[in-house]
C-alpha cells in the first residue's frame, strides 16, 4: 500500500472519529437540562431487582468511583472556529487507526488562521507502535464566488522565490514546456522553485524502469526534465545569462483558494495577472458540488427553474424598486434575511435609500453577523446606465478637503499618485463615506488582508516597504501630507465627490466626460446587450431551435 493511499485512508478514519466525537458532544449537551426527568426515574435502593450472574460485571462497573472529566470544548455564539495562530491555540487529539500496523495512533487537529492560507486545518498523525508519521494541510475556506487563474512570468531568480499557496484543487501548468500537473492530494505552501523541484522529483521516479520497458516514454520525460531543470537556472537580473530559460507558470484553481505572491504589493505586479472566471460543469463536479451521475436533462430543467424569464425579472425589479421608493419616502430601513459571507450563519441585511444632493439616489446596504462579528457595508447606485464614463480629479490642499463626501461605486478605480496608491475597479466594492474615511478603509483592508507580508516567511525588505506605504497612507488620512491628487475613474459615471462650492464650480476639482472603450464595455457586459427588437430576435431563435 502506498503512502498516498495511507494518507487518504487515514484522513477518512480521522474524519469519522471527529464526527463521532462531535455527535457525542451534541448528545451530551442535548440532555444536560433533563434533571427533572432524572429525578422522576429515580428508583429506591430496596426496589432493585436481584442481580443475576450475568449482571455482576455491570454491578462492579457501577461501584467504580466516578472521576470528574473535563468538559469538551464547545463553540458558543461569538466564538470563531478558526482562531488566529498564536501560542494559545491548542490542538485537539483523537485516537485513530494506523494503516500500517492496524493499531491505534494519535491524530492532532488544529483549526487556525494564518496569513497565507486564511483558514486552514492542520492534521498530524503519529503511531507509537510502528513509527508511522503523516501530516497534512487542508483548506478550511469555503468556495469563492469565482475561480482564480494566476499567470506568472518568471524571468529572474526573484520570480522563482515567490511564495505560492497551491490548494488541493489547483492545477499547475507551464505552457512553454507543454506541461500540466493535475490537482494534488494535499494543499501546500511553497515557492515557484519548490513546485518545479517537486515536479522534477516526481517525474524522475521509475525512469530506469521506463528506459527498459517503454524507451520512447523515457525519452519524452527526459526532454521535459531537462527543460524543468533549466528553468531553475534563471539569472539574478533581467537579461543576464540564462534569460533564454524564462517561462510562464499558470496556477488555475476553480475553488479560488490558491494564491501567488505579488512582489510589488500593494501596486499591480507587471509579471503577474489574475483572472476570475465562472466554474464549468466539470469543475463543479471536481469540487464535489455537483452530482456527476445526474442527467443533463434534469440539470437543464433545474437551471431553467432557477432563472426567471425576462418579464418575471422586470416585474420583480419593479416591485423591489417600488418597495425601495416607499422606504425612501418614509426614511424607512428595510431588513431581509441573509447568510453571513464569513461563517454562513443566518443574519440580517439592512437597506435604505439615500438622496445625495446634486447627484442621484443610492442604496446603502449593511450586514452584521451576531455569530462571528463580521460586518460589511456597501453602496449600490441606482438609475440607468450612463452613455459615457466620468473621471473626477480633486486636489486636496487642507484637512477640510478630507471631510468631503465621496461615493466610490463598485465599477470605479481610485488613484492617489503621491501615495503610490492605485486601486482597480471592484476593490472594496461600493463605498459612500468621506475622503478621510475611504483612505482609512483602504489602510485597514490592506493591513488585514494582503497575504505574504506577515509571519516568519515574509521577506523583511518587502515587509518594511509595505509598512512604510501603510504609514504614509495613515499620515494622509490624518492630514499630514499635502497636496494630494485623487482621481476617481468610473466608466458607469456612478461615482461622486462633493463640491463644497455648489452650485458654483469647484476650483480644485475637474470632471471629464469620455466615451467608453470597447474593452470597458466588454468588462461591463454592455456589448452583449440588445435593447432593440429583442423580442423579435428571441422568437426567431426559438423558431430556429424548433
Amino acid at each position: 500500500m502506498s503512502m498516498r493511499q495511507d494518507a487518504e485512508e487515514l484522513d477518512t478514519v480521522t474524519t469519522e472519529t471527529v464526527l463521532q466525537n462531535g455527535h457525542t458532544e451534541t448528545d451530551a449537551s442535548d440532555h444536560s437540562g433533563d434533571d427533572d426527568e432524572d429525578e422522576a426515574l429515580f428508583v429506591p435502593e430496596d426496589e432493585y431487582a436481584p442481580l443475576e450472574e450475568d449482571d455482576e460485571d455491570i454491578a462492579m462497573a457501577d461501584n467504580v468511583p466516578k472521576t470528574e472529566e473535563e468538559p469538551l470544548p464547545t463553540l458558543n455564539a461569538g466564538t470563531q472556529m478558526f482562531q488566529d495562530l498564536d501560542a494559545n491555540v491548542s490542538a485537539t487529539e483523537v485516537e485513530s487507526l494506523c494503516m500500517r500496523c492496524e493499531k491505534n495512533g494519535t491524530t492532532k487537529i488544529m483549526l487556525t488562521r494564518i496569513p497565507h492560507f486564511k483558514s486552514i486545518i492542520l492534521l498530524s498523525f503519529e503511531c507509537p507502535h510502528c513509527g508511522l508519521k503523516n501530516n497534512e494541510v487542508q483548506s478550511g475556506e469555503a468556495l469563492q464566488e469565482k475561480g482564480h487563474r494566476y499567470e506568472l512570468r518568471c524571468t529572474t531568480k526573484a520570480d522563482l522565490s515567490r511564495q505560492i499557496v497551491r490548494n488541493n484543487s489547483a492545477s499547475v501548468s507551464i505552457p512553454d514546456f507543454d506541461f500540466t500537473a493535475p490537482p494534488a492530494t494535499n494543499s501546500m505552501l511553497t515557492t515557484a522553485e519548490g513546485l518545479i523541484s517537486r515536479f522534477v522529483e516526481d517525474l524522475s521516479m521509475d525512469q530506469e524502469q521506463r528506459k527498459e520497458v517503454v524507451p520512447e516514454v523515457y525519452a519524452a520525460i527526459e526532454t521535459l526534465l531537462e527543460k524543468l531543470r533549466n528553468a531553475l537556472l534563471l539569472p539574478e537580473e533581467e537579461g543576464g545569462e540564462g534569460s533564454e530559460y524564462a517561462f510562464t507558470m499558470v496556477v488555475d484553481d476553480p475553488s479560488g483558494n490558491s494564491y501567488v505572491e505579488n512582489l510589488c504589493a500593494p501596486n499591480p505586479d507587471p509579471k503577474l495577472s489574475v483572472h476570475h472566471y465562472r466554474r464549468t460543469r466539470e469543475q463543479m463536479i471536481q469540487l464535489g458540488v455537483l452530482n456527476p451521475d445526474a442527467e443533463d436533462v434534469e440539470q437543464l430543467e433545474q437551471q431553467k427553474k432557477a432563472h426567471f424569464d425576462m418579464r418575471e425579472e422586470m416585474r420583480a425589479a419593479e416591485s423591489v424598486m417600488k418597495a425601495v421608493k416607499e422606504a425612501s419616502d418614509s426614511n424607512e430601513v428595510l431588513s431581509f434575511p441573509a447568510n453571513c459571507s464569513s461563517c454562513n450563519s443566518p443574519c440580517d441585511t439592512r437597506m435604505q435609500m439615500v438622496d445625495i444632493p446634486h447627484f442621484q439616489e443610492v442604496i446603502i446596504m449593511s450586514t452584521t453577523c451576531d455569530s462571528c462579528g463580521y460586518k460589511s457595508n456597501e453602496v449600490k447606485c441606482g438609475g440607468a446606465i450612463s452613455e459615457k464614463g466620468k473621471r473626477i480629479t480633486l486636489i486636496i490642499e487642507d484637512k477640510e478637503d478630507l471631510s468631503r463626501d465621496i461615493l466610490k461605486s463598485e465599477t470605479s478605480s481610485f488613484n492617489v499618485p503621491e501615495l503610490d496608491l492605485d486601486m482597480v475597479a471592484g476593490t472594496l466594492g461600493g463605498r459612500f463615506t468621506t475622503i478621510e474615511g475611504l483612505l482609512r478603509q483602504v489602510h485597514d483592508e490592506l493591513d488585514r488582508r494582503v497575504p505574504f507580508l506577515e509571519g516568519d516567511s515574509a521577506v523583511q525588505e518587502r515587509r518594511q516597504r509595505f509598512e512604510k506605504f501603510l504609514g504614509r497612507l495613515e499620515d494622509a488620512a490624518d492630514g499630514k501630507i499635502f497636496p494630494l491628487t485623487i482621481t476617481v475613474d468610473d466608466p458607469m459615471a456612478h461615482s461622486y465627490i462633493q463640491n463644497i462650492y455648489a452650485p458654483d464650480p469647484d476650483p480644485n476639482m475637474t470632471t471629464v466626460i469620455y466615451e467608453r472603450t470597447f474593452e470597458q464595455n466588454e468588462d461591463l457586459g454592455l456589448n452583449d446587450i440588445n435593447v432593440e427588437n429583442y423580442e423579435q430576435d428571441e422568437n426567431q431563435q426559438q423558431e430556429t431551435k424548433e
